[in-house]
C-alpha cells in the first residue's frame, strides 16, 4: 500500500505545484491591482479572495475558533485569554473583547493571531513582555481529542470487566485488534518479548493520540478543523518523551556502541563516536520532521485544491464552475489519501519509538 502511494507522489506534487503557481499568480495580480494608484473619484472596492491568507489561517493556531464567514464579519467561537504580566498580574477575559482584532482591550491587542501590548511588546521569556497561557484553538482541540480517547478506553476497560469470557463486540471489538496490532507488530517486534510490556502504555498512548488528532484535523476539514499534529510544538513534545524514555532505559551495551563501538579502529573511533552521539538527538528530530511535515503538507494540499475554485471564480463565473469539478474531485481524493496517511504517521511514529527503545535495551552479542 505504501509503495502504491509513493508512485502517485510525483504526479500529486506536480498538480500541487501547478495549482499553487496559479494561486500565487492570481494573488500577486490582485495585490498589484490593489496597490495601484487609486482614483479619487471611485469608491474603494472590497478586498477580493486571498488564498494565501485562508491557507495560513487554517494551518496556524488562533485565539478563536473560526466557523464560517469573512474575516471582517466572521462567525467564530471566542476562547479564553489568560495572560500574566509581571506588573499587572493575571488577566482573564474572552477573546471576543478584541472583536476579531479590530479593537484593543485591557492594554492588549491582537494582530495576525499574536497578542501584543498596546506599546507593541509581544510575549517573551525575559519579563520584558508577558506570558500567554490562553486556551487557543489547538489547545481546545487537544482537550477534545483527549476526552474522546478517555471515553473510548474507559468504556472498553469496563466492557472487559463485565464480559471477561465473552467474544469482543461493538466498540471493544473495534479497538481490540488495534491494541493487539500495537502489541504484536510494534512492541514485540521492535523491543522483544522480554521487555515490551512496560512500554505498552506509552506506545498505545502516542499511537491513538496521533491517530485521533490526525483524523480530527481532517473530519471535517471545514469548518474550523484544527491542525494539532501539524503544529510543530506537539511533535516536539512527543519526540522529547521518546528521547527521555530511551535514555532512561538504556543499558551499558547501548552506551558502549556509542562511545566504544566494538571492531572499530581506534583512529576512526572519535569520528564514529561523535556521529553516534549526534544520532541520539537526530533520531527524535526525524520523528518531529516526519510527523509535522506530512500532516502540514496534507492540509496545505487540500486547501490549495479548494482555493482553486475561488481563484478561478474571481476571473469569471464560468471558469469557477469549470474548475470546481476537478478541484472538488482532487480535494476528496487527497482527503481520503490523508485518512490513510494519518494512520501511517501514527504507526511510523510509534514503531520508530519502539525501535529506539529496543536499541537502548539491546544485549551484547555472544559468538
Amino acid at each position: 500500500m505504501i509503495s502504491k502511494t509513493n508512485r502517485f507522489k510525483p504526479f500529486l506534487l506536480s498538480f500541487v505545484f501547478f495549482f499553487a503557481t496559479l494561486i500565487v499568480g492570481a494573488t500577486e495580480s490582485s495585490e498589484k491591482e490593489e496597490n495601484a494608484a487609486p482614483d479619487s473619484t471611485q469608491e474603494s472596492k472590497p478586498e477580493g479572495f486571498n488564498a494565501g491568507k485562508l491557507v495560513m489561517n487554517h494551518i496556524s493556531d488562533a485565539h478563536e475558533w473560526h466557523i464560517c464567514g469573512s474575516e471582517e464579519d466572521p462567525v467564530a467561537i471566542p476562547l479564553p485569554i489568560i495572560l500574566y504580566n509581571k506588573t499587572t498580574g493575571f488577566s482573564l477575559f474572552s477573546s471576543a473583547r478584541f472583536e476579531h482584532g479590530k479593537v484593543p482591550y485591557n492594554g492588549y491587542k491582537i494582530e495576525e493571531g499574536i497578542i501584543y501590548t498596546n506599546d507593541g511588546i509581544a510575549e517573551s521569556k525575559d519579563n520584558s513582555g508577558f506570558y500567554d497561557f490562553s486556551i487557543t484553538k489547538n489547545v481546545l482541540s487537544l482537550f477534545f481529542s483527549l476526552t474522546i480517547i478517555l471515553l473510548i478506553f474507559i468504556s472498553v476497560a469496563k466492557s472487559y470487566e463485565r464480559n471477561k469470557n465473552k467474544a469482543p463486540n461493538g466498540l471493544r471489538g473495534a479497538i481490540e485488534p488495534l491494541i493487539i496490532f500495537v502489541r504484536d507488530d510494534i512492541a514485540k517486534a521492535a523491543i522483544g518479548e522480554k521487555h515490551y510490556a512496560r512500554f505498552m502504555p506509552f506506545l498505545l498512548t502516542i499511537f491513538f493520540f496521533i491517530w485521533v488528532n490526525n483524523l480530527l484535523g481532517l473530519i471535517p476539514i471545514f469548518p474550523g478543523g484544527a491542525n494539532v499534529t501539524g503544529n510543530i510544538a506537539v511533535p516536539i513534545v512527543l519526540a522529547t518523551y521518546t528521547l527521555i524514555i530511551t535514555l532512561a532505559n538504556s543499558n551499558k551495551n547501548y552506551w558502549r556502541h556509542i562511545f566504544a563501538m566494538p571492531g572499530v579502529p581506534f583512529y576512526v573511533l572519535p569520528i564514529i563516536s561523535l556521529l553516534e552521539f549526534v544520532g541520539i538527538f537526530l533520531k527524535p528530530f526525524v520523528l518531529v520532521v516526519r510527523l509535522f511535515a506530512n500532516i502540514l503538507a496534507g492540509h496545505i494540499v487540500i486547501l490549495v485544491f479548494f482555493c482553486l475554485i475561488f481563484v478561478a471564480g474571481a476571473a469569471s463565473t464560468g471558469a469557477g464552475m469549470g474548475a470546481s469539478i476537478p478541484a472538488i474531485a482532487f480535494t476528496i481524493f487527497i482527503n481520503c489519501l490523508e485518512l490513510l496517511v494519518g494512520f501511517l504517521q501514527a504507526f511510523v511514529f510509534t514503531f520508530l519509538s519502539a525501535i529506539y527503545f529496543g536499541m537502548a535495551l539491546s544485549e551484547p552479542e555472544h559468538h
